[in-house]
């Protein structure tokens, strides 16, 4: 589990940084341009790099954590956001930004208490077809609303974007053929192939989203899918569950996360990345 925690903390660095630079990148495009204008920038780049380095340490903590104690340690990269733009950028953090971060940390360290091992079962290739399915038919009304054009698109975006992300680390969890490694055996598990689809899609959906300036609404919508999902599924579906006697508590400090998650992806220390 150690080795897990370590590698979710990882991922919160990264992504946390990475959004910082990419919403610099991307409001720097005209709001008209396409999203992959926006994805050339060298900044944007850059961006891109820790985001795969976040990609392989979210891979090891899906798979060696309860999804419900590795999403939301995953999703605080809002705290570093909002910690790191008052630092580099001067931004002041409000009485209420301070209190979802103290929110959000506490009840990461309950989690962290409570959580028990990850679960080890599978529904089977259901589930597995089911992950790429889901994933086509929400990347087709991303891109169909992300056509429409204007404001009014950031928020379906990164929701649909968010959700995305949820089912990208349900199917890292569950691909087979990884450990031990078997090459044969991952490209012909359909979860494989939902883990490409539903990570690029949510990252041109989120690239498109955060192209608006609304950086907070997006990355409150994105949080909430790439949490809530993956924690649901896990506890569900595939046998995560908390310590003995805790899970009212897990409970609790799950919902936390994400309610502190959310104050601070409001806050003006994530919007000051725009």
């Amino acid at each position: 589990m150690t080795v897990g925690v370590i590698a979710a903390v990882v991922a919160a660095l990264a992504f946390g940084t990475a959004s910082v630079m990419q919403a610099h990148a991307a409001t720097r495009a005209s709001i008209d341009a396409s999203p992959l204008a926006a994805m050339i920038h060298p900044v944007f780049l850059a961006g891109m790099a820790l985001d795969a380095v976040g990609f392989v340490c979210t891979a090891v903590a899906s798979r060696t954590l309860p999804l419900f104690l590795s999403q939301p340690i995953i999703s605080s990269n809002l705290l570093v956001t909002a910690v790191l733009a008052a630092v580099v950028l001067g931004v002041t953090l409000s009485r209420r930004d301070r209190f979802g971060i103290a929110v959000a940390v506490v009840a990461l360290v309950i989690l962290g208490l409570t959580a028990g091992a990850e679960g080890r079962d599978d529904p089977g290739l259901a589930l597995h077809w089911g992950l790429l399915v889901a994933g086509v038919v929400l990347l087709s009304g991303g891109l169909v609303a992300v056509a429409a054009g204007g404001r009014r698109t950031a928020l379906p975006a990164a929701m649909v974007s968010g959700v995305l992300f949820g089912l990208m680390t349900v199917a890292v969890r569950v691909v087979d053929g990884v450990d031990p490694f078997r090459l044969g055996e991952i490209l012909t598990d359909p979860a494989a192939y939902a883990v490409v689809l539903c990570g690029a899609g949510g990252f041109y959906l989120f690239t498109a989203a955060l192209q608006t300036g609304a950086v907070a609404g997006a990355a409150a919508a994105v949080a909430v899918g790439e949490t809530v999902i993956p924690g649901v599924v896990g506890a569900v579906l595939l046998g995560d569950s908390a310590r003995a006697g805790w899970g009212p508590v897990m409970v609790i400090a799950f919902v936390a996360a994400i309610g502190g998650a959310v104050v601070v992806a409001l806050s003006d220390g994530v919007a000051a990345v725009e």
